[in-house]
């Protein structure tokens, strides 16, 4: 043990690890906290315990002499497995909530572990857990995160502490979705278009060359660019939706987007 009573990470100390949530992200951080020789007691409702792994028939029960928890079940479940696992999550153990929830819940979930005199790491998966497990680059912030780090970085996790404010790596991460699954979503909204209107192939290598040119540039020239032809575009835009509604396809994304633009024209948004 440590001088703060902490387990160490050498070697020679097993780490306990509970694991909350089988699901794909689950069972693959399970394989790897396996594989580095750690104790794991692992509990979901839905899935059977894999092997080598310790099971459990609640979260309590998996908490149960944990040095380290890691909730990845859903932001959904998150508070529940919280409030069951305080009654036996030991004084010098972590909670680790890797769910994708707002920093507001991450928030309040670490100020429902501080009421406890428990320490919270609020940890963003920044990548697909199948086929990465702890290598999947995750960001963390609160009071536990440096340890929590310490603890996994050994066993080959790739960690950044980014603060100790609950909410932060929540933070991080939900900003970063924004643009990635926007861009994704109006990936596919033009490609469904597109092949309505029988011009995908054509769509789908004039995109692929686009992102190809993209560079430290490209993303100062979208900014700049929305702003100074806002109202343009907007027209634009409408007559893209326009045309999608008439090829039986939904504009989810492109009336998102003429909608910003007409505010951004009006000078209700408050951007650069």
């Amino acid at each position: 043990m440590g001088a703060d009573g902490s387990r160490g990470t050498g070697a020679s100390e097993q780490l306990v690890v509970a694991v909350l949530g089988l699901g794909e992200a689950g069972s693959a951080l399970t394989a790897d906290l396996l594989d580095g020789q750690a104790t794991v007691r692992a509990y979901d409702p839905l899935v059977p315990a894999p092997p080598g792994s310790v099971a459990c028939s609640g979260d309590a029960d998996a908490v149960d002499g944990a040095d380290l928890v890691v909730s990845v079940n859903s932001a959904h479940d998150a508070p529940g497995a919280l409030h069951a696992g305080l009654a036996t999550l030991a004084a010098n153990a972590i909670w680790a909530d890797a769910n994708t929830g707002s920093a507001q819940l991450k928030v309040d979930l670490a100020a429902v572990a501080a009421g406890a005199d428990r320490q919270f790491v609020d940890v963003a998966l920044m990548a697909p857990v199948p086929g990465s497990g702890l290598r999947t680059p995750m960001l963390a912030s609160g009071s536990g995160a440096e340890r929590f780090a310490s603890m996994l970085r050994p066993l080959g996790a790739t960690i950044e502490v980014v603060g100790e404010h609950p909410g932060l790596a929540a933070t991080r991460k939900l900003l970063r979705s924004v643009f990635y699954k926007g861009m994704a979503a109006a990936a596919v909204e033009a490609l469904a278009a597109a092949r309505h209107a029988g011009q995908e192939e054509w769509l789908r290598a004039h995109l692929q060359e686009e992102l190809d040119r993209t560079s430290a540039a490209t993303l100062d020239r979208l900014v700049t660019g929305t702003y100074h032809h806002a109202r343009r575009r907007c027209e634009e835009m409408r007559a893209a939706s326009e045309m999608l509604r008439d090829l039986g396809v939904a504009p989810h994304v492109t009336d998102a987007a003429a909608a910003m633009l007409f505010d951004i024209a009006s000078g209700k948004d408050g951007g650069t």
